[in-house]
């Protein structure tokens, strides 16, 4: 028996023991309803999708080939659609998850209005995205279960039992739109406790899986972007903790937690690590600072120094009070960075890069898994790389090494319109389909993920409307660029109110009230245009 018809038997049996006072109560909209909401707290969420991403950790393990994918997003609506579209097209969710990006909740869920990614939002958004795209996900299971409910009251009405058991099956082995999220506690917004706070209100919500950074809380900047300062890794190391004592407390023993470091383009610090010993943590991390050897007599008022292999070192200190390291030690520092998260509770890492270049992650991880065999990435296909530029560049270069002749193409304009045909962009155009294969096989990355790709085709698609709507084309702009294309395409928005949950509103009234319910969707509901 179906844990659907369990459902119905069970609430026969309720039934039955509560008496006639129940009379009005239907035992198969009861199920229906149940079915409808399979999730029922955020925790539940939380322990079924971190069960997915471990399940798919175990797997890409085993299989460099089935690697994960996400694209991040900033509404509970477009989550929402995407999940849809990638049922229709692809037929499951297998391995395609969502990305909660801080970058997007800072520039668009921020009651202060858009602001840059240096963690001025409030903490609350987070944890309040994360439940909106969990409460759109699953009225997109709403939806089509009823849609599917709707369908086989008709094949029973019409008596086609072959149709019944085919919809029934459908019902029955029913795959949910709520995947798993893996959600950006930027730096953690404070000292470990707040980090710790932040986290449980994340993972209530649902989140399984935590991203955090390598950088100071205050002085928070986004990754592709200049200025970031990293933190000494006891400090980090803290704040990994707290995120596993939230996971722990909540019950959630196997949540994922997703170390990044932002070294390889972080030239700063703010504090000199401690150190007891040569050769201890903290003293890797002071060797990578940029010093000049002095004397006893060359102190000056103020000088901070650090005494190592005898000598005396006064880091380089900036007028922010801030230290620097020295040039070209970016990659040595990320392999730093991620052994040593992996070795106190990371689960994956996250290495920001400045550019997408396999071979380039694939050194660092190559690195990492001397010490660390399993080493797996979340690799961030950053909407801040000029791809196109990136790849021909490449192509460009792998053309010269091949011996090729390129005296056709100026590699200092090689996003120059008049290069689109060519035999280079071709090869680059493959290089890029290839990447996430490529770098999944190559350089250990497990999850790729756009952190905002939504941002940008909601700015796309706007402008695609607005030149036209506002232009000569009037009506037309949106009747052919957008209404026909939903009909013709089989977009499920085009039935905006049955999207917006009006069929499933209808139902439900029928089942409060039987014959005398009020509902919307009658002869006269102009959706019944798009049937």
């Amino acid at each position: 028996m179906t844990h659907y018809q369990d459902d119905i038997e069970a609430i026969r049996a309720l039934k039955t023991q509560n008496g006639s006072s129940w009379d009005a109560i239907d035992p198969e909209s009861v199920a229906r309803m149940r079915s409808q909401n399979r999730f029922r707290t955020g925790l539940e969420i939380a322990q079924y999708t971190a069960d997915i991403m471990r399940r798919d950790m175990a797997e890409y393990d085993a299989d460099s080939s089935v690697y994960t994918q996400s694209l991040g997003v900033w509404h509970g609506f477009i989550g929402q659609q995407k999940l849809i579209s990638i049922k229709k097209h692809l037929k499951t969710t297998n391995k395609r998850y969502l990305y909660l990006s801080g970058w997007m909740v800072a520039a668009l869920r921020s009651e202060f209005g858009p602001l840059p990614d240096q963690s001025m939002h409030e903490k609350t958004a987070v944890p309040a995205l994360i439940e909106e795209l969990y409460t759109f996900l699953r009225q997109a299971d709403a939806r089509e279960l009823d849609l599917l409910f709707t369908k086989l009251d008709g094949a029973r009405a019409a008596g086609d039992e072959t149709a019944v058991e085919f919809i029934q099956s459908q019902i029955d082995n029913y795959e949910t739109h709520v995947v798993p999220i893996i959600a950006d506690i930027d730096a953690g917004f404070g000292n470990p406790e707040a980090t710790y706070l932040l986290a449980k209100k994340m993972i209530e919500a649902g989140a399984c899986a935590i991203q955090i950074e390598n950088q100071v809380s205050d002085e928070k900047q986004c990754g592709h972007q200049d200025g970031k300062v990293t933190v000494p890794h006891e400090d980090f190391i803290a704040k990994l903790n707290a995120v596993r004592y939230a996971f722990l407390e909540l019950g959630i023993d196997n949540g994922v937690i997703v170390a990044r470091t932002d070294s390889l383009g972080a030239g700063l610090t703010q504090k000199l690590a401690v150190t007891s010993e040569p050769g201890d943590l903290g003293d890797q991390y002071n060797a990578f600072l940029d010093v000049e050897e002095i004397s006893e007599a060359d102190l000056g008022n103020g000088d901070v120094v650090i005494k190592r292999d005898g000598r005396l070192q006064r880091p380089k200190r900036l007028a922010s009070n801030l230290y620097q390291f020295r040039a070209g030690t970016g990659e040595a520092r990320c392999v730093l960075d991620c052994i040593t998260a992996l070795r106190n509770g990371a689960d994956l890492l996250w290495i920001e890069t400045e550019k997408p270049h396999v071979e380039q992650i694939a050194g660092m991880v190559d690195e990492i898994r001397k010490e660390i065999p399993n080493a797996k990435l979340v690799y961030n296909n950053s909407p801040s790389f000029n791809w196109t530029l990136s790849f021909r560049q490449q192509a460009y270069d792998l053309l010269v090494e091949q011996g090729a002749d390129v005296s056709a193409y100026d590699r200092g304009d090689l996003m120059n319109v008049d290069y689109d045909g060519t035999e280079l962009a071709r090869v680059a155009d493959e290089k890029i389909r290839s990447f996430q294969r490529e770098g999944s096989a190559r350089a250990g990355i497990f999850h790729h993920l756009i952190t905002l790709p939504t941002y940008h085709t909601a700015a796309l698609s706007t402008d695609d409307l607005a030149k036209g709507y506002f232009g000569d084309e009037g009506m037309l702009a949106y009747v052919k660029g957008v209404q026909r294309r939903e009909i013709r395409e089989g977009i499920a928005t085009v039935k905006h109110q049955n999207m917006a949950g009006s069929d499933i509103g209808d139902n439900h009234k029928e089942y409060f009230a039987g014959d005398a319910a009020l509902k919307a969707g009658g002869q006269h509901n102009t959706m019944n245009q798009f049937s």
